[in-house]
């Protein structure tokens, strides 16, 4: 997978009521072990479909050692999903009736004597157990040994320009198993990552954004610069700060007071706690108390270049700031994934669940639909499902190149905030004016084109797209039943007349021109370290803030969780509890003047001035009612105290 952060940093161009997710329920159980013949169950999904007769390149050699980990599916995984659904509905008579992790693990986990018997089978079959975990089975051996055990061939295949390893046909286990097993991964050995030695990098360079600013929308116009839409422009806000997020969205009196939130990124920052400090006094923020702040890491860090280890430290940065300048008294826990591989990340996912650590879990991080495999899709949605019958809400960005047609040259969704069991934040351009009122709204997705060389033009205005909010409709995921009623069929019915998952649920900003600002210690021209801040955006800012809304809710119905909020979140659909976003709010055509530093830090190599065109998200549209860029919309007075009632 990769990061979600991609780049936003502005200036960079960088069961009981089974109906409600029936569809769903199809992705993120245990696959169906359907047999294969009368000794082997399937497990489907673990042939990747990049595996293909023409990029065959033959066997692998037996010698090849692989890794490789073995998920559980637990002694009831469809009760598991059943009640994950029923704790989740308003409509059920189990709505709220959660599980602490002991009770999950003991109802829903995988038993010893499952244990045992997948460690056998792999031990028999010549694979060394390396670790044992509630959730998985790590092993090691040669490629023979991996291909007795799983009753496949592996063998190599191009994928690209590169050639990787993956089963030939889908991986089977033994039918004395008895469905023990949920998936298996490892057979292949293509990157599954989010992107970024076992040292790690200083923070990257410093970046700050040029001037002129407004500091609130529209307060300073760029009135020596041409028209965009038949009028005067404003300059680009300096970036937005806690206080006014939270006029924007209606926090009220309410600071998140005795509600846990967690994070998960890959990494860490060693400067957070001075950063996250040092920007609070600045900008008005409450003062983090003594053990507000936690981190929770793993011991050893892996993959630090191939996953750009230092790139990662802004994004902990940005949520952590974002969190505490929303829901200032929430209490905050941060997980930092070995790093961004998949498997490190469900670790990072998988402690907060098995340690009940936070109510509401903020995620920064994605990939595109096409990188993603069932089995990995799997194994997610189980600690998703976990997590819901512990009352836990997992928010999702759901990305940052709208379609992902200008990125991938194909329209997709992103992933993990494609699965039906989290809720996927998408992203706004926000106008918050004078005396912290806000304005309006529009779905991020923004055109850029350059002052001409005389000044007096926007060459080719209104340019080319450069960045949006992720959306649209899955390919792999069925369409959840809280969407049903509420998502457009000619949305949930792009990809299959069944119907399938569409993305966000719920939006707040994200445009990095209208973005929120930060404080973090980075590299200096000179090669010191120093705090330096600048505006940043991406819908690794719209999880964050949805993240603190969400805990200012949890506060207004006593400090009880909201666990899986999709149900909930769209059952308010059309009330007063949101801004219904649109991509036209005023009936004009909507832009902002930024001056941007060439090297991205100071004046030395020169200047660059822009328009940014609001409201242009790739093939996406924000229109009234749910859309595909900004979901049900984003929350508006009310919103916070509606979680109150019942």
């Amino acid at each position: 997978m990769r990061s979600n952060r991609a780049k936003v940093r502005a200036g960079v161009s960088m069961a009981a009521t089974l109906p409600m997710l029936a569809g769903a329920l199809a992705l993120g159980i245990p696959a169906a072990h359907a047999a294969d013949n009368p000794s082997r169950d399937t497990l489907k999904g673990t042939k990747p479909a990049w595996a293909t007769a023409k990029a065959d390149k033959g066997s692998t050699s037996n010698g090849s050692q692989v890794s490789l980990r073995v998920y559980l599916a637990g002694k009831d995984a469809t009760g598991l999903a059943a009640y994950a659904q029923a704790v989740s509905d308003p409509s059920s008579p189990l709505y709220g009736k959660y599980l602490s992790a002991a009770q999950a693990k003991a109802r829903y986990g995988a038993t010893e004597a499952q244990v045992a018997a997948v460690k056998s089978w792999l031990t028999a079959s010549g694979l060394k157990v390396t670790s044992v975990t509630q959730h998985y089975v790590a092993v090691s051996g040669d490629v023979s040994a991996a291909e007795k055990a799983f009753g496949t061939q592996l063998h190599n295949y191009a994928k690209g320009a590169k050639t990787y390893h993956a089963p030939a046909t889908t991986a089977t286990v033994p039918e004395s198993l008895q469905g023990a097993v949920l998936t298996v991964t490892g057979l292949d050995n293509a990157p599954h990552k989010a992107t970024h030695d076992d040292t790690l990098p200083p923070p990257e360079t410093v970046f700050r954004n040029a001037g002129p600013f407004s500091s609130y929308y529209g307060s300073n116009t760029a009135s020596t610069l041409p028209s965009a839409y038949g009028s005067k422009i404003p300059y680009a806000i300096q970036g937005y700060t806690g206080k006014q997020l939270r006029a924007a969205y209606g926090a009220g009196k309410y600071t998140g007071k005795g509600v846990k939130v967690a994070i998960t990124d890959a990494y860490a920052s060693p400067y957070i706690a001075y950063d996250a400090q040092t920007y609070a006094s600045r900008h008005g923020d409450a003062k983090w108390a003594t053990g507000q702040l936690h981190q929770v890491l793993p011991k050893n860090y892996t993959n630090t270049d191939d996953c750009g280890a230092a790139g990662w430290y802004g994004e902990e940065t940005l949520d952590v700031e974002a969190v505490h300048a929303v829901a200032p008294a929430a209490d905050v826990t941060y997980v930092g994934a070995a790093s961004c591989m998949d498997d490190d990340l469900l670790d990072a996912l998988g402690k907060i669940v098995d340690n009940h650590l936070a109510d509401i879990v903020s995620n920064s991080w994605g990939d595109i639909e096409a990188n993603e495999t069932p089995d990995i899709a799997a194994a997610y949605d189980q600690v998703f499902q976990f997590g819901a019958v512990e009352g836990i809400g997992f928010y999702f960005s759901s990305g940052d190149n709208g379609d992902e047609v200008a990125n991938t040259g194909t329209k997709q969704v992103d992933t993990p905030a494609n699965s039906a069991w989290v809720t996927a934040v998408g992203g706004t351009s926000l106008a918050v004016g004078k005396n912290d009122t806000y304005q309006w709204e529009t779905g991020w997705g923004t055109e850029k084109a350059v002052l001409s060389a005389d000044g007096k033009s926007w060459t080719n205005f209104p340019g080319a797209f450069t960045s949006g909010a992720g959306g649209g409709t899955s390919k792999t995921v069925a369409e959840p039943g809280y969407q049903k009623g509420v998502v457009p069929d000619a949305l949930a019915q792009a990809n299959s007349a069944t119907g399938n998952r569409v993305v966000p649920d719920i939006s707040a900003v994200a445009d990095p021109n209208t973005g929120f600002l930060i404080g973090q210690t980075q590299t200096l021209p000179d090669g010191t370290l120093g705090y330096d801040e600048y505006r940043i955006g991406g819908t690794s800012l719209a999880a964050p803030v949805i993240a603190a809304v969400q805990a200012l809710a949890s506060e207004a119905r006593g400090g009880k969780a909201i666990g899986f909020a999709n149900p909930l979140i769209y059952a308010k659909y059309g009330s007063k509890a949101y801004h219904d976003v649109t991509d036209n709010p005023t009936g004009s055509g909507l832009a902002e003047a930024r001056v941007d530093f060439v090297n991205g830090y100071d004046a030395t190599d020169g200047l660059i001035t822009s328009v940014r065109s609001l409201g242009k998200d790739s093939s996406l549209s924000a229109v009234k009612g749910y859309d595909d860029v900004t979901g049900v919309g984003t929350p508006a007075n009310g919103y916070v105290q509606s979680y109150g009632r019942r």
